[in-house]
């Protein structure tokens, strides 16, 4: 099989497994936005994000330095298995061991606005400290599922995970208060519990939905062994935690400008701005599904294909029709945007759609980042990801707290870019120094630019309007296939 091709595969089997499973959970952002104003959904986006931020402490970067050492210690792939595995294990005791005790006062710290109770806080902190911990539990399994080469084992636990946390939102969201509304059977029980409206019910289905996901993954936590190889342990801890860092400052950049809009708005707008700005920002989700779909099938390719003498131009290919990809999503997401935005049900949130360009053209600076990144994992360089991924939580950290004050959920959305575009430009130069692979630098960027100036034109100066803006579109991407069309044909003759 080619390498185009193997590529190709996993990338397409992974990936068509996240979109299905993207794509069942996107039925909650319209589900959610229908059912609660925004000042509700800020609620929902302020506990994941603090979630999304713990999860990355969690399972402390084992995921990537799990696939690097099957392909370093091709020998002991079980021993790397049970390494990686009782990292997360232990990390995640300690983390149960200093939550839960202080659930109170942990409530106090995140809660935001008036609008909740501080007891309600509290059992959603429960809630998601298991939530967490499960999914942890969850992440080296998963990890195993994708090395053994079983996508569809991996796509469909994947999927019932989904599927049980959608007809659950259902089940609360939709059916139980139709029951009540229209006395239907069992109407008097679900009166004697059920709270109508209230936003635990979306939790309390992920917490459902995670712990039949670890019921799933039984067998392969069965093979687990409580054993150490202590010099492997040590080298395995010394990759992990610069990769640990690395991906927590990239959930810092993801998620906390919604904390942080929460805590520097007053308490009287504060709720409805992160509603608003959590709600458009969902819009994104197509670049941001792309961009995990990719990573899925690219990470165990490129460490598999690291030995091979044209590894460099492989990547670089690679990179190319990333880059190409991106920027035609980008473009048609914005000439779209105007039906798009019903993905958010309620027209109260669409005051925030001006958010949608620059978290988009931040999502493209991640990606290619994502590619670049490779180099420092390869080399076993991992402190740069740290590095590199540093940098940019600080430039998320303190350009917010500067602007937010005056802009609110707009200087959010700019500092994601510029942000993530940092990191980009920092990963390219230190990895060109370092570990050089001969990226077509200025292909790429023309494809960028060009992107950037249509987004510009489509949004602002046609206002949105869906003819022209889907003109640009076809004009854009016919453009690119006919600069592409010669490479792009010897690919598929091979």
């Amino acid at each position: 099989m080619s390498t185009a091709k193997k590529f190709a595969g996993q990338t397409a089997i992974y990936g068509l497994s996240t979109v299905v499973q993207k794509l069942l959970s996107s039925l909650l952002t319209p589900l959610y936005t229908y059912a609660y104003n925004p000042k509700v959904y800020s609620i929902f986006s302020t506990m994941f994000s603090y979630a999304a931020v713990f999860q990355a402490l969690l399972t402390f970067g084992m995921e990537t330095t799990f696939f690097r050492y099957l392909n370093k210690y091709q020998d002991s792939k079980g021993q790397v298995y049970n390494n990686s595995f009782w990292v997360v294990f232990m990390v995640s005791i300690v983390f149960l061991l200093f939550t839960m005790p202080f659930t109170h006062t942990i409530a106090g710290l995140i809660k935001i606005g008036r609008h909740t109770s501080q007891q309600e806080f509290e059992l959603y902190v429960k809630y998601f400290v298991a939530i967490l911990v499960l999914d942890a539990w969850c992440s080296i399994p998963f990890a195993k599922l994708r090395a053994d080469g079983r996508p569809v084992k991996y796509g469909a636990i994947k999927l019932v995970n989904v599927i049980i946390t959608v007809t659950l939102n259902l089940l609360f969201i939709i059916l139980i208060p139709y029951c009540i509304k229209n006395n239907l059977v069992a109407d008097a029980w679900l009166r004697s519990w059920f709270v109508p409206g209230w936003v635990g019910y979306a939790f309390l289905s992920n917490l459902i939905a995670s712990f039949i996901t670890l019921l799933m993954l039984l067998p392969e936590l069965l093979t687990l062994r409580i054993k150490f190889d202590k010099e492997m342990f040590a080298d395995m801890l010394k990759y992990s935690w610069p990769v640990m860092v690395a991906g927590l400052s990239y959930i810092v950049n993801e998620n906390l400008d919604k904390i942080l809009l929460g805590k520097l708005l007053p308490d009287t707008i504060s709720e409805r701005e992160v509603g608003i700005y959590s709600g458009c920002a969902r819009i994104s989700i197509f670049l941001s599904l792309f961009n995990q779909a990719f990573r899925m099938g690219a990470e165990p390719f490129f460490f598999s294909h690291a030995k091979n003498k044209n590894a460099g131009t492989t990547y670089a290919r690679i990179m190319d029709y990333f880059v190409i990809t991106m920027c035609v999503m980008f473009v048609g997401v914005i000439a779209n945007i105007e039906i798009l935005k019903y993905y958010v049900r309620d027209s109260s949130y669409w005051v925030g759609l001006g958010v949608v360009p620059p978290l988009l053209l931040g999502y493209v600076s991640l990606g290619i980042y994502t590619n670049l990144s490779i180099w420092y994992k390869l080399s076993d360089q991992t402190r740069y990801g740290f590095y590199i991924s540093g940098i940019g939580a600080i430039v998320t950290i303190v350009l917010n707290v500067l602007f937010i004050p005056k802009y609110s959920y707009m200087a959010s959305a700019w500092v994601s870019f510029l942000a993530y575009f940092s990191m980009m430009v920092m990963s390219y130069v230190w990895g060109q120094k370092h570990y050089p692979i001969p990226y077509n630098v200025k292909k790429n960027l023309v494809y960028i630019i060009s992107s950037v100036i249509i987004v510009f034109l489509s949004f602002s100066v046609f206002k949105k309007n869906l003819i022209i803006g889907n003109a640009l579109l076809v004009l854009f991407a016919g453009a690119a296939f006919m600069a592409e069309r010669k490479q792009l044909m010897a690919i598929l003759k091979k």
